[in-house]
């Protein structure tokens, strides 16, 4: 039995990785909640890791949020990143574990990155101040794989999503994604037979989703690649993999796709005076579909079957 330790398996991509790994016989599956386990605890990670001593581990652990988070907290959001990659990192290795997937974030690529954004673009140019505290700490992950595999000769790597969305999403309307954020506003307002929804910034920015099952399905497809295949697509100080689908849309397009499956008729305006934000983020996935993966949850069906769980499980959905 291969013991497979999932960082982060309440947060909404972990619990996804979870759910497809209870599908494997050979897994034993470890798990530990923030409260049982403080990721940004040395002490306490060191504790884990030698008691458990897993084969492999996922680690989908983050502080994450929106735009208004990331500009509100930013301590919190470089501190608690650095403190779970470098505690679980180390102390992985520390305990003998060989094999480690982590999960970063598309935000680790300059603001004006050419697009779609390969992963040559990291660390070509300035970020986006909204959420450079996030990034900084993401880009440290994926060095601090890199590094640990250079010197103690690991097999650690990073996946680089774009914007996730789907069941177990963080709805809240003030803390949350776009997509979710929409998804909740529109439907308040269905609900309420308000006839006009305003959205953040100018409504011009693009932005690539990606069904979090998807995701799922790209990670373990990373983490199960055999090493050669995986080192002959990827470079020792530039091992990060993109995973997205390769088309975006319109934060105005979008507002329209939710307004139509929520059942908002009303009118959609935007406010200028919000921040948009970075104008374009889209990922280049040419070097994960070289490698054999494809995105296949168009958006509009994603965007279907998650109002579908929002609408099944709203007495449990916080904010």
């Amino acid at each position: 039995m291969t013991k497979i330790y999932v960082a982060g398996h309440r947060g909404m991509v972990g619990g996804a990785i979870l759910r497809k790994l209870q599908h494997q016989d050979d897994a034993c599956l470890i798990t530990k909640t923030s409260s049982e386990l403080d990721l940004t605890d040395q002490t306490a990670v060191r504790h884990f890791m030698q008691t458990e001593r897993p084969d492999v581990v996922i680690l989908a652990a983050a502080k994450v949020g929106g735009i208004h988070a990331n500009n509100v907290f930013p301590a919190q959001f470089i501190y608690e990143n650095l403190m779970i990659e470098s505690n679980v990192i180390h102390q992985a290795y520390a305990a003998g574990t060989t094999r480690l997937l982590q999960l970063g974030s598309s935000c680790i690529y300059p603001r004006e990155a050419p697009q779609p954004m390969s992963e040559n673009a990291l660390l070509t140019g300035p970020l986006e101040p909204t959420n450079e505290p996030y990034a900084i700490a993401k880009i440290a992950g994926i060095k601090l794989c890199e590094s640990y595999n250079r010197q103690y000769g690991t097999d650690y790597r990073s996946v680089m999503p774009t914007n996730l969305y789907g069941p177990f999403d963080n709805f809240h309307p003030e803390n949350s994604h776009v997509l979710p954020a929409l998804m909740r506003r529109f439907h308040e307002a269905a609900q309420s037979g308000v006839d006009e929804v305003t959205i953040w910034g100018s409504g011009t920015p693009r932005r690539e989703f990606l069904h979090v099952d998807d995701m799922a399905d790209a990670s373990l497809f990373v983490l199960n690649l055999p090493r050669a295949d995986y080192t002959k697509n990827t470079e020792p100080m530039l091992s990060h993999i993109n995973v997205g689908t390769g088309t975006d849309i319109s934060i105005l397009e979008l507002a329209r796709m939710v307004a139509d499956i929520t059942g908002f008729t009303g009118r959609i305006t935007t406010d200028p005076s919000k921040p948009d934000g970075t104008l374009r983020k889209l990922m280049d996935v040419s070097r994960l579909e070289n490698m054999g993966w494809k995105a296949r949850i168009s958006l509009a069906q994603g965007i279907k079957e998650t109002y579908e769980w929002f609408l099944e499980n709203q007495s449990t959905i916080r904010g």
